[in-house]
C-alpha cells in the first residue's frame, strides 16, 4: 500500500470530491473524513480549516489523502487529480 496526504488551498470541498468521482471513485461516506473508493485505489477528503494571510483576504485549506495498491498507481491518480485540480491566473 502507498499514500500520500496533501493540501489544496481555495477550491472548494464539493469541487474536490467531485474530481475523485469523475476519475471513477465513489463516495463512501457523508461527513468527515469523506471517503471515495476505486479498484485499487482510494481518496479520503480529511479536513478543512480557513487560512488567513490579512484580515481579509482568507482561503480554505483542505487535506487530502490518496491510497493505492501500488507505487505507479498513486502517482497516476495525483497526476490526474492535480490536472483537475489546476488554476490559471490571467
Amino acid at each position: 500500500m502507498s499514500e500520500i496526504d496533501l493540501e489544496f488551498r481555495g477550491i472548494k470541498i464539493d469541487h474536490l470530491g467531485m474530481y475523485f468521482q469523475e476519475l471513477g471513485a465513489i463516495q463512501v461516506t457523508d461527513t468527515f473524513p469523506f471517503i471515495y473508493e476505486a479498484e485499487g485505489w482510494s481518496g479520503q477528503i480529511l479536513s478543512e480549516e480557513e487560512l488567513a494571510f490579512t484580515a481579509i483576504f482568507k482561503v480554505n485549506a483542505v487535506k487530502v489523502r490518496f491510497i493505492a495498491e501500488d507505487e505507479d498507481t498513486l502517482m497516476k491518480v495525483i497526476k490526474n487529480y492535480r490536472y483537475k485540480t489546476t488554476r490559471i491566473g490571467g
